[in-house]
């Protein structure tokens, strides 16, 4: 029903219980009157921890709603934890409007005649998955609320620049958001695979919106199996893709593990810009921290030009200069740079450090332009550029990167070889030059 509301994805769709778990938060879709949905986990009667902080996170989802939407499901008719969730509603004092699920190709009467036991308003026979009866549904939903204003306004949001969390299983990307937010936005629980769905959360710090995002933990591939998890995987990935700026989170206790090394470049691989986290860095001893701060440096030698924060996102160490170097880093991908500058530090460079010799002729590299953005990509000219080694590939970026500050984002190198307008043509000689020409070589036999 979110999805079918806000014209998206981003809720996971699964025939599974509990699938979903935090809040999601989006607007309706254009061809609807302006609303922000939440999606909220379902309730049940009796569960474990996890279901209870579920269920803190519906109460909070309902105290901040103007109406409340219950979804039923029409074909299993109304069982006793409908009974639970309507007695729950009632008692919220909002407004509720109840909505009887799966009804596509059936009899609107006898579908909702069950439902009135729950002493709700008149139930709406609605299919979330054929689209039938979901704009009546949420014209009667705008009914209780106040007015939205203009519909382009209602639907404009400042997002900033978005940074996404990545990491391995309960590295603790949950617990760093709701630390930084100062609230508990999300669910967390010391037990890997809490975190399902990407969630977006507005932030704001020193007056500056961002957008930030939790992502499912990503495990090595042989140790995923369910289907779920896949599709958690899925919305991770495309979450660092729409990233302006990645924090890898690390477990110092665990040390510096192959999946780590895999997911960094797996980020820098998609050209978003980075930061590293290494949380639960409180209770090691000096000894421990110098031990995996040196294996990391061994592991990842790579990464000299990202920002590494030693964090505790329980208590809340660090974690601003984190997500600071996180925000340079996506500031970085975004820098525009000028063709006279970059011409300029590559004159600077070559005349410091010449390419190498290459068939009796050095490598001339010309001048230098912006080909692109997020990550940068500077294009640079000259003849034989394809010749250039590898190692001054490297040391041009380097320069580059040091020249314009690009500290925590990678650049992208493209070298072009000007088009010789003569390649492949033979100058056709007059009668005069091959006379001169047979002259010249009598007379060196001579």
């Amino acid at each position: 029903m979110f999805n079918r509301l806000t014209g998206t994805r981003d809720a996971l769709v699964a025939d599974y219980p509990g699938l979903t778990r935090d809040r999601i938060y989006g607007f309706t879709a254009a061809s609807l009157p302006p609303a922000v949905v939440i999606d909220t986990g379902g309730l049940a009667e009796r569960g474990d921890e996890l279901a209870d902080l579920m269920h803190a996170q519906v109460e909070l989802a309902v105290a901040e709603a103007d109406v409340v939407v219950m979804l039923a499901d029409g074909q299993a008719g109304a069982t006793g934890e409908d009974q639970y969730v309507a007695s729950l509603l009632r008692r919220s004092g909002k407004p509720v409007v109840l909505a009887v699920n799966k009804a596509e190709g059936r009899d609107v009467q006898a579908f909702v005649s069950d439902f009135w036991e729950l002493g709700l308003d008149t139930p709406m026979a609605v299919s979330a998955s054929h689209g039938d009866g979901v704009r009546e549904l949420l014209a009667a939903a705008l009914a209780h609320c106040p007015s939205a204003g203009d519909a382009d306004t209602a639907r404009t949001v400042a997002e900033g620049a978005c940074i996404t969390v990545v990491g391995r299983p309960n590295v603790g990307k949950s617990t760093l958001i709701n630390r930084l937010l100062r609230e508990d936005r999300l669910v967390t629980r010391d037990e890997p695979g809490t975190t399902r769905d990407a969630v977006r959360v507005p932030f704001e710090l020193d007056g500056v919106p961002y957008t930030l995002v939790d992502t499912a933990g990503i495990r090595r591939r042989a140790r995923v199996t369910e289907a779920i998890e896949k599709f958690s995987i899925a919305k991770t990935l495309q979450a660092v893709d729409e990233a302006d700026a990645v924090i890898v989170m690390l477990d110092a206790r665990e040390g510096v593990t192959e999946q780590d090394a895999s997911l960094i470049g797996l980020v820098l691989e998609r050209g978003r810009a980075l930061a590293i986290g290494i949380n639960k860095w409180d209770g090691m001893s000096d000894s421990q921290r110098r031990k995996f701060m040196h294996g990391l440096d061994h592991a990842l030698p790579f990464l000299d030009f990202v920002e590494k924060h030693p964090v505790s996102a329980l208590h809340g160490s660090n974690i601003l200069d984190l997500f600071r170097s996180a925000t340079r880093a996506a500031t970085a991908a975004r820098a525009e740079l000028p063709t006279k500058e970059l011409t300029r530090v590559l004159e600077e460079v070559v005349a410091t450090h010449p390419p190498p010799m290459v068939r009796r002729h050095r490598i001339r590299l010309t001048y230098a332009h912006q080909g692109g953005r997020r990550p940068p990509l500077i294009v640079v000219h000259g003849n034989q550029t394809e010749l250039l080694p590898d190692s001054y590939r490297r040391y041009l970026v380097n320069e580059f990167r040091r020249a314009f500050d690009l500290a925590g984002t990678p650049i992208r190198l493209e070298l072009r070889t000007g088009h010789n307008p003569f390649a492949g043509r033979r100058n056709v000689l007059t009668q005069r030059q091959v006379a001169k020409r047979q002259r010249l070589r009598r007379h060196s036999r001579r």
